[in-house]
């Protein structure tokens, strides 16, 4: 076994290296919602090889030393208002326009097909519910949290609903009811297998919906593991 990076986090592993996400994704390991599991505990939950997998690790990083933890993560001193302002211009923007999108396109495929494959009628509902859960989360986020995110950079430190750590709190909850829908939607599709008599339409659907599941655990980590820590820290230091 390789030690050092066993004992790393996923999310801290994921920092460092942004290609890992979709070793990760591919695994089954979930390095966003659970990001601050260590490499040993998620494969020894998933039934993985540490060994094998941290192989792979490190191939991916060049063969280089990965025992540096402090990566690619930024440290206290960047500016946490641009990362919020990176997360709505990509990643909230994407989920603005593909989210009803994938829903229409779900009813469509349940109208064709429907009949020999009733597991699109719960996957049309999940996609229906990762869009209830999404769009109105961005907006919290985007209305209450990362502007509170840009007044605490600038030196507040009161806000109406008390610390940031508490939206933040909402935030985390609400990412993980996210994963919990991505998962199920991974489950219910077979991993996004399309069937032999699948159209061109049901195959656009799963390689869609695929690309968000990707989309979506990087977007959570990046606020989970690498942003909300940074505010909490600042929260904590002295005002200036």
């Amino acid at each position: 076994m390789n030690p050092t990076v066993a004992t790393r986090s996923l999310g801290d592993l994921v920092a460092e290296a942004p290609a890992r996400a979709a070793l990760f994704d591919g695994l089954g390991l979930d390095y966003c919602c659970h990001g601050q599991r260590t490499l040993l505990d998620a494969c020894t939950a998933a039934g993985l090889d540490v060994d094998a997998v941290a192989g792979q690790i490190v191939d991916l990083s060049g063969a280089v030393d990965v025992s540096d933890a402090a990566g690619s993560a930024p440290e206290m001193g960047d500016d946490l208002r641009t990362m919020t302002e990176q997360i709505v211009a990509s990643h909230h923007r994407y989920l603005r326009q593909e989210l009803p999108a994938l829903e229409a396109l779900a009813v469509k495929v349940e109208g064709v097909h429907g009949e020999n494959h009733p597991e699109l009628a719960d996957l049309r509902a999940l996609v229906a519910a990762l869009r209830a859960d999404l769009e109105p989360h961005m907006d919290k986020e985007e209305m209450v949290l990362f502007p509170a995110i840009g007044r605490l950079v600038d030196g507040q430190r009161e806000f109406p609903f008390g610390s940031v750590a508490n939206p933040i709190r909402m935030m985390e909850t609400e990412h993980e009811q996210a994963g919990d829908v991505l998962a199920a939607l991974r489950r219910i599709s077979g991993q996004y297998t399309v069937p032999a008599d699948g159209c061109a339409s049901y195959r656009s659907l799963y390689a869609r919906l695929e690309h968000l599941e990707a989309d979506t655990h990087l977007h959570i980590h990046k606020e989970n593991n690498v942003l909300f820590p940074l505010v909490r820290a600042l929260e904590a230091s002295p005002a200036r």
